[in-house]
């Protein structure tokens, strides 16, 4: 009995953590909005750990800079104060040096911006530490693009064992490939936005053009006709 009880367990853990990417893909899935599938995602993350708060810290694309892209159940300091979460973090700095565990795995880490409350007046809702997701694709160099950060916590703060970091890694890197999705989802909308009004502003301009022309010869039509009549009633 003994020697089957840790197969059991295994199979019943794989099947669990097989559920929960499941429906943390069908998140991910619903949407191709950013903002929309970060949201979608933070919930199911939050909901199936047990981590009540979580937030998605993405790189600017064009600038570099850092910002709250999705947020999920703050405490108070964090929600009440909102430039607190703008700018670089000791986890995002971390993960920009490749010091975060070799920029490649999970890290439980003291949070530098829940440091900054007063614990004693609640602004903290008991939180203390989080868990950093790094948030990485695959670029066409062979690289890693770094996209961002997700971080889970809750108030109760449990020891993550090696299983929990591998799930929370592997739900990283699905966020990270459907963050990028949606970026070239975002640009390929854009373009086709472009190209349309770009269209639509040579078929006004097309038009216009036309329609100048035809009233430039009206006009010319017209004065010839004054000219001709003048004439005539000069010989009279």
């Amino acid at each position: 009995m003994t020697d089957y009880e840790p197969r059991g367990q295994a199979l019943q853990r794989r099947s669990y953590e097989l559920s929960i990417l499941n429906d943390v893909a069908r998140a991910l899935n619903a949407s191709v909005d950013l903002p929309a599938l970060l949201a979608g995602a933070l919930e199911k993350v939050a909901e199936l750990l047990g981590l009540s708060t979580g937030w998605v810290l993405l790189f600017d694309e064009i600038s570099g800079e850092p910002y709250l892209a999705a947020a999920q159940n703050l405490p108070p300091g964090l929600r009440e104060e909102p430039e607190r979460m703008a700018g670089w973090c000791y986890c995002l700095e971390s993960f920009r040096d490749g010091e975060l565990d070799g920029a490649a795995n999970v890290g439980v880490v003291s949070c530098s911006r829940l440091r900054k409350l007063a614990p004693a007046q609640g602004k903290t809702a008991g939180l203390r530490y989080h868990a950093s997701v790094p948030l990485e694709v695959y670029a066409g160099d062979g690289g890693l693009k770094r996209l961002g950060m997700l971080n889970v916590a809750g108030p109760e703060w449990r020891e993550l064992d090696g299983d929990d970091l591998n799930l929370l890694r592997t739900i990283g890197d699905m966020l990270g490939v459907a963050v990028e999705r949606a970026r070239l989802h975002a640009r390929r909308l854009e373009s086709v936005q472009t190209e349309e009004r770009n269209r639509l502003a040579r078929e006004i301009h097309d038009t216009l053009a036309q329609n100048l022309s035809a009233m430039i010869f009206q006009l010319e039509a017209a004065e010839a006709l004054l000219i001709q009549r003048a004439r005539s009633e000069e010989r009279r």
